[in-house]
């Protein structure tokens, strides 16, 4: 038995019971032993078992007198995945997972089970495969997203989580990239590049950028002279944008270690920002014209490219989060000037990182207003554009095209 295939599929078995058992973000996990094309495999396989998890589990169910442990069941979850989801031929996974069995204390009982199965479900189980909804998000989050958007939405939104993120690019004005989609909004989209061997990656060219994640900078529109402060600015994508549009940038944030990200960017994109590492909260800074407040949140909007947050976040860290939002909006306001403009933004799908954080932000403090942002001139559609007047975006937008991250926005003006 190849040693190649049995270490990258032990290794996405290490990531899937950090993720589903420990509850661990897949962030914290790490192969180092791996070549960087089999830890690349495992990552791939990991992602593949997690976006359609409750489907796998679904078609496996039948086969199953009683549910075995959890290790067990993460070796039929991956094969299955390899099998319908990959197309892999049946013989090298079902012999590799049994070998990977056989060799754990854990799993060596279940190695004829996983042989059994596996062996059923490529020859019985396309069709039910086929037949079966996407995965379901957690009631957590699949209540309040119910209760905001209604079923058919709901499900469109589970959908697009089940396919992979294209690779989106925020070029700098005036460049472009052979074979990538320009979008309305500006945003470059591949697919399938590896990053580093792409023209112009050492040139500066472009940054990689969720094309939703590009937006909220565009909503403070010509920044050229403008005194900017990005608050939690890593890994520094906005911050590149405004430094790009010409403004006198302040990049902040909590972590130094993320902000060194920050530097190396702005370093490959011969760029130039101010950067400090501080807890807003306890910052005393002066004053901006603008500001850009991309605030910690739940990242349910980005569930496509991380769909094991699902399984590891909860309704109270939502919670806790929502406080830091109100807290972060008040301070920052405190360092615009008056007659200045602030875009508030979460990349997350849940109106209470959102639209509700501005409304009770508009109760709080006199005189404080929602610029209506149209979204028809960026590039983007009417829809789009939510009833307080911020922009509201989904997954399941652009659904043709690959899709976006979840995201809201609203450009808030200070009297």
């Amino acid at each position: 038995m190849p040693e190649t295939g049995l270490s990258a599929r032990r290794a996405a078995l290490d990531h899937l019971y950090g993720v589903l058992w420990e509850k661990r973000l897949l962030t914290h996990h790490s192969a180092p032993d791996l070549p960087p094309e089999d830890a690349a495999r495992a990552g791939r396989l990991t992602l593949t078992v997690l976006r359609h998890l409750g489907r796998l589990d679904a078609v496996l169910r039948p086969y199953l007198e009683r549910r075995p442990n959890m290790a067990v069941q993460n070796i039929l979850r991956l094969g299955a995945a390899e099998l319908l989801v990959d197309g892999s031929e049946a013989h090298g996974v079902v012999s590799s997972l049994v070998e990977v069995a056989k060799r754990n204390a854990r799993t060596r009982r279940g190695a004829g089970l996983v042989n059994a199965v596996l062996r059923k479900v490529d020859t019985e189980a396309r069709e039910v495969w086929q037949a079966t909804p996407p995965q379901k998000l957690p009631v957590w989050l699949r209540k309040p997203l119910h209760k905001a958007y209604g079923t058919d939405i709901l499900e469109a939104i589970e959908a697009a989580h089940e396919r992979p993120a294209p690779l989106d690019l925020t070029p700098k004005p005036g460049v472009t990239q052979e074979g990538a989609e320009t979008l309305p909004t500006g945003s470059l989209r591949l697919s399938g590049a590896q990053v580093s061997a792409l023209t112009g990656y050492a040139e500066g060219d472009w940054w990689v950028q969720d094309a939703a994640a590009a937006m909220p900078a565009r909503l403070l529109g010509d920044v050229t002279g403008q005194s900017v402060l990005d608050l939690c600015a890593a890994p520094g994508g906005k911050t590149m944008q405004l430094a790009a549009g010409g403004a006198d940038v302040t990049a902040l944030d909590i972590s130094e270690h993320r902000l060194n990200r920050v530097a190396e960017n702005l370093a490959r994109t011969q760029l130039t920002a101010t950067l400090i590492t501080a807890d807003l909260l306890t910052w005393e800074g002066g004053q901006y014209d603008s500001i850009l407040l991309d605030a910690p949140c739940s990242a349910s909007g980005t569930i496509r490219r991380h769909p094991d947050l699902p399984f590891v976040k909860t309704a109270d860290e939502v919670e806790a989060l929502t406080k830091l939002q109100m807290q972060m909006l008040d301070k920052a306001l405190t360092h615009l000037e008056p007659g200045g403009r602030m875009v508030f933004c979460t990349c997350s799908l849940l109106p209470n990182e959102g639209e509700n954080q501005v409304k009770a932000a508009l109760k709080r403090h006199d005189g404080l207003r929602v610029i209506p942002t149209d979204p028809t001139p960026l590039g983007g559609d009417a829809t789009w554009a939510s009833p307080e007047g911020g922009l509201r975006l989904r997954p399941d937008y652009w659904a043709e095209r690959g899709g976006m991250d979840g995201f809201y926005m609203a450009l808030l003006q200070k009297p």
